[in-house]
Formats: structure tokens, sequence, C-alpha cells
């Protein structure tokens, strides 16, 4: 088990560590309902250095990039930052990511941790072009400063104006005394806030100096389960669960990452879907009555018929009750459309809506 160079931190604040993508990870601190409830009403920090970092270098980079996701990277501005996933053979999707553009030549691609080497594998067998790759995964440390008083609680620590940063763009400079630091208005969280990625060395200085920066903000170091909890309000796909290597974007409803204005691997089938459809599509849905819907639990019709599984499914915090995202045929796409979750004996009526569950 790999620990990131924060995690004696973690175990000396009292975090509940569980294994998580090979590393040693807090799971929860003081509690989920707690710690979900501070980054959407403050600001919380969590400890996210298992994902993946790799860069790539030289003047065909961004034709390698082009090649193996499915957005388009030539849209992108030096300090830019783009969500994107990247497509396989069959139909599937080998990850999803963030690209960033640190200049002309040269890239940054967050991966997730689960799928480092898988991604890694896969980018290196497609780069026939030369392009430098450096897979630095094990070298950098990333955190995540997540609600809607990150900003005023950080801005004492950089000259770089994060109060105005626009959504998805990154400045790189000095953060809590350390020069180097990429600060991008990124996450997972739906209220706001930064990533930073740096150095492992300089990780305990930083996360000194962020919870010294954040003490009159109420800061908090928060753990993967509320991550998973926060992320799920606003609909966001978890790799593993609801998107993986045989669901195609376009039934995830990643449709909006899946750009035809360039050639990317098996863009003719993604394509034809856009055009005509998909069987089944991931839909929102939230429990009529009590229950806790999981992953892995069976949609079933009005019948009793399976029609599909759960993907993710929480109780939500913010909303009291339970939500959940799963793939059903397309006659049960429509929002309002009834569908029934069967948990244990009993199936529970539920209704398809919107996304986000969270609305600010």
């Amino acid at each position: 088990m790999k620990n990131t160079a924060l995690s004696h931190i973690h175990e000396s604040l009292g975090a509940k560590m569980v294994p998580f993508a090979g590393y040693n990870m807090p799971v929860q601190y003081e509690g989920v309902n707690a710690e979900h409830a501070t980054v959407r009403e403050g600001v919380g920090v969590f400890d996210v250095s298992h994902m993946g970092e790799f860069h790539l270098k030289g003047k065909n980079a961004l034709a390698l990039i082009q090649k193996i996701a499915t957005n388009d990277a030539s849209k992108m501005v030096v300090g830019q930052a783009q969500y994107s996933c990247m497509p396989n053979y069959d139909g599937g999707i080998v990850d999803d990511l963030i690209i960033y553009k640190i200049n002309e030549e040269e890239y940054m691609l967050v991966v997730n941790a689960s799928n480092i080497e898988k991604d890694w594998n896969w980018i290196t067998k497609h780069n026939d072009l030369g392009v430098i790759m450096e897979n630095n995964s094990e070298n950098y440390s990333l955190l995540a400063i997540q609600g809607p008083k990150a900003a005023a609680a950080m801005q004492s620590l950089t000259k770089i104006d994060v109060t105005n940063m626009k959504y998805y763009t990154f400045q790189i400079g000095e953060f809590a005394g350390v020069d180097d630091v990429i600060v991008s208005a990124t996450g997972y969280t739906g209220s706001g806030g930064f990533e930073i990625y740096f150095k492992n060395e300089v990780a305990e200085t930083i996360w000194e100096n962020i919870f010294k920066a954040g003490a009159d903000f109420g800061i908090k170091p928060i753990g993967l389960a509320a991550r998973d909890t926060l992320r799920l309000e606003m609909g966001y796909c978890l790799y593993g669960n609801d998107i993986n290597d045989t669901t195609s974007p376009i039934e995830a409803g990643l449709g909006w990452i899946t750009k035809f204005t360039k050639d990317f691997i098996n863009a003719d089938q993604f394509k034809k879907e856009k055009e005509h459809g998909t069987e089944r599509r991931l839909v929102a849905f939230e429990l009529d009555e009590r229950g806790i819907p999981r992953h892995d639990y069976d949609i079933v019709d009005s019948e009793g018929k399976k029609i599909g599984v759960v993907t993710s499914g929480t109780m939500s915090p913010s909303l009291g009750k339970g939500i959940g995202l799963g793939y059903v045929p397309n006659i049960f796409k429509k929002t309002g459309s009834k569908i029934y979750i069967q948990v244990r004996k009993k199936q529970i009526p539920a209704t398809v809506v919107k996304l986000p569950f969270y609305k600010k």
C-alpha cells in the first residue's frame, strides 16, 4: 500500500484510513455529513495526491492528445484546462481526465488513480509522433481546496487573483511560500474552489500554511466519502461506477465533451450513436420514499422486470433523500419517468430527474 506525502498527517488527525487505488487514503474524519456540509457552506481540503499526472511535450503533443481524447484540445489557450475522455476501440471509455495546456508544446494530463498504469500504456501505444512523455504521478501531490469560502481563505497565500479566476483556468506561481505551484479553478464538488499541484517534498509546508490561512474561515480536512456524496449531488461521473470500458460517452451523457470537429479513436462509432441514439442512457433519479440506493442495486419497471442497475447511489446529505445514477432503456430516460429501485426485498419507487440534484 502506497502512502501520499500527507498520509501520516491524516493518521495523526484521527482520520479513518482505507485502501483506495493502491493508496492509504483518508475516507473520513468527523463523519460524512459534517464534512459534506463544511464544503457546501464553508471550505474543506481533500488530499487527492493519488491521482495521476502525465506531461506530454514536443511539437506533436497536441496531435497526440487530439487522437486519444474526445474533446477538441485545439480550442484551448495556455492557462486553460479541459475535461475530456479517452475512448477505446470497443465503444467504451479508457478513462476520463483533465487536460491542462501549460504552453504551446506542453500539456499535463490528470488521470484517475486506479487507471494510471492502464492510461500510461494506452497513450504510449498510440504515441507514434515522437512526443516526450513523463509520468510524474509519484512525484506530485494534489490538494482540492473546495467550498464557497475557498477563495477568501486562500487569497492571503498567493499573489494569483484566485477570487476572480475563471472556472477551468489555471495559473502557475507562488502559493503558500512555494514557487511553481499550479493553482487551478477546478474541482469535483460543485461548490467552487481550487486544486493545487506541487512537488511531494513541499507537501507538509503547504498543508500547514493552508490550515493557518483558513483557520478564521473554519477550514477542515475532508475525506473521500464526502467527496463521493458531493460529486454525486452534482451528477458528476465516477470512473469504475458510472463510466468504464463498456460505457460510451454518448450514453453516459458526455456528448458535450465528444467533438467531431477532428478525428479521434473510434470517432465513427460515437458519431453514429450521436446521430441515431443509443439503446440506453445514464439517468439521474430521486427516491419517492425513504431508502438508500446503492451501487449495483437492480432498477426494475412497474412489473418488477429488471431494466438496469444503479451505478452510483447515496443518501444525499443536502437533500435528505436517496439519489442515484443508473443506465436504463431509452424509454425511461425522460424527466418524470417512473422507475423502481430494488432495495433488498422492497421495490422503492423513484423519479427520473434533471441534473444536478443539488442546486445552489
